[in-house]
């Protein structure tokens, strides 16, 4: 049994900044608590920060910690890998405290919607199978109607 605190100072990570439109860094809690079922990060976005469209190939669990950010649901349309259209069919505002439950394979991105504040949240991102890594694919897109390569 391991206890951690997501509050404590250091194990700051910087994340790729490819996937994010701003400064982004993170904690992973999952390794701090030895956890072998799931991926846990505790996600800190700056000023209107946020990831990129992406999907997962496991099932991911949001709990929102600090600020005001969103959550928004994309329809994807075409065959090409790369370069296909997208449509929003959902905004959903995150506030301090509410939880989303995002299924395996639906695009999406996630963020700080104030651009004068942060917003933070705990990722849960379940392994699809035992012993199984879990993947995400990100690309890049103008968040409206087109996704024009991966990152």
């Amino acid at each position: 049994m391991k206890k951690s605190n997501i509050f404590g100072s250091g194990d700051k990570r910087k994340v790729n900044p490819d996937w994010f439109t701003n400064k982004t860094w993170m904690k992973i809690l999952s390794e701090k608590i030895k956890s072998k079922e799931q991926d846990i990060y505790h996600v800190h976005f700056e000023k209107g920060s946020r990831t990129k469209l992406h999907i997962h190939n496991g099932n991911q669990v949001l709990i929102a910690t600090k600020g005001k950010g969103s959550l928004e649901i994309f329809r994807r349309y075409g065959s090409s890998k790369t370069n296909f259209k997208i449509k929003r069919t959902e905004k959903i505002i995150l506030n301090e405290g509410d939880i989303v439950y995002i299924p395996t394979k639906t695009y999406h991105t996630h963020g700080s919607i104030d651009k004068k504040k942060t917003f933070s949240h705990i990722a849960i991102n379940i392994l699809p199978r035992k012993n199984e890594i879990y993947k995400t694919v990100w690309y890049e897109s103008d968040f409206k109607s087109k996704v024009s390569k991966i990152v």
